[in-house]
């Protein structure tokens, strides 16, 4: 039996999105760092969710999904729709419920100004729609059902060789010393503690990527300011920006990040923050895309070889 796309106004799109997150963190539970639980993170790198054609989907896509993979059991990040698994000469089995995701756009309006002159204005939208996990589908080319290889324990150097590159080649400045991980704006500097410091490679790439985030908002780089919507949670907001748009980056580079429990605080100025603004995961998401898509842009083709360059074609999100 046909499952009957979603259909969703602007408004509970925000809501259903703002909602599922917020139960999330009322349980204590940070849906960014999910795919990476003790279940999961065993055999398999970490990887951003897929559309059909292997796209990465993006912004608050990602969390949805994400949620949905760990919550639902699945280990393959390939996702459709009804209708592209029916092209694809496959069918999504009976009994099975589809996952939300949404698309943002605009359309353009034509409208008449106080001079008399037609004048055309972008609109934006949202809508919501449903996709469902390959393992729900049946049919499907084997190659749909084997996107991922089993982590190979002997590329856990290559990987973090890899991330360091990626890390260098923003040109950020970085120092080692102390016990503290932070971004300093005034100086415009990284402060590690020394990389023997960390449980291992892996933790401290992942604090590395959390701190350039935090370096992507300085006025010279993304001028990203909150104190006007968010008042005396601003600093939060900016905390929840950095762990997401590090949790995309450690998936971007197969790397594994962990909760810094130093941010547990943060819990309960983002609840409040996400309750009272239906929009501000949304936000935040974006603002997390944002730095992600402006740190892949400072990666640099050099003599004599190139530093990887992931995927970052831009899409819905």
């Amino acid at each position: 039996m046909k499952t009957t796309k979603t259909s969703c106004t602007k408004t509970d799109v925000y809501a259903r999105v703002t909602d599922r997150i917020v139960s999330d963190l009322e349980k204590g539970v940070r849906p960014w760092m999910k795919p990476w639980s003790a279940d999961h993170a065993s055999d398999r790198l970490p990887s951003l969710p897929l559309r059909h054609n292997g796209t990465p989907y993006r912004g608050v896509n990602v969390l949805l999904l994400w949620g949905e993979m760990v919550e639902k059991g699945y280990d393959n990040p390939l996702w459709m729709t009804y209708k592209q698994a029916e092209a694809l000469g496959a069918n999504v089995r009976k009994g099975e419920h589809g996952s939300l995701v949404v698309y943002a756009d605009t359309y353009a309006k034509t409208e008449e100004n106080d001079k008399g002159e037609e004048i055309e204005r972008a609109i934006p939208f949202m809508k919501g729609y449903t996709v469902f996990n390959v393992a729900q589908i049946e049919g499907l080319p084997a190659h749909y059902y084997h996107p991922t290889a089993p982590r190979d324990h002997g590329r856990t150097i290559e990987l973090i060789e890899e991330a360091e590159a990626f890390f260098n080649a923003t040109g950020a400045a970085f120092r080692h010393g102390g016990n503290r991980a932070f971004y300093a704006p005034s100086a415009d500097f990284i402060q590690l503690p020394p990389a023997a410091a960390f449980r291992d490679a892996e933790s401290y790439a992942g604090t590395k990527a959390h701190e350039l985030v935090h370096w992507t908002g300085n006025e010279k780089r993304m001028a990203r300011e909150f104190g006007k919507r968010f008042g005396d949670k601003a600093y939060a907001f900016e905390e929840l920006v950095a762990e997401l748009g590090a949790a995309f980056l450690c998936a971007d580079l197969g790397i594994t990040p962990e909760v810094r429990e130093d941010h547990a605080a943060y819990l309960a100025h983002w609840l409040e923050v996400l309750k009272d603004d239906k929009r501000a995961i949304f936000s935040a998401a974006a603002h997390a895309q944002r730095a992600l898509d402006f740190l892949h842009n400072l990666q640099r083709t050099e003599a004599g070889g190139s530093a990887r360059r992931l995927n970052t074609s831009v899409c819905a999100a």
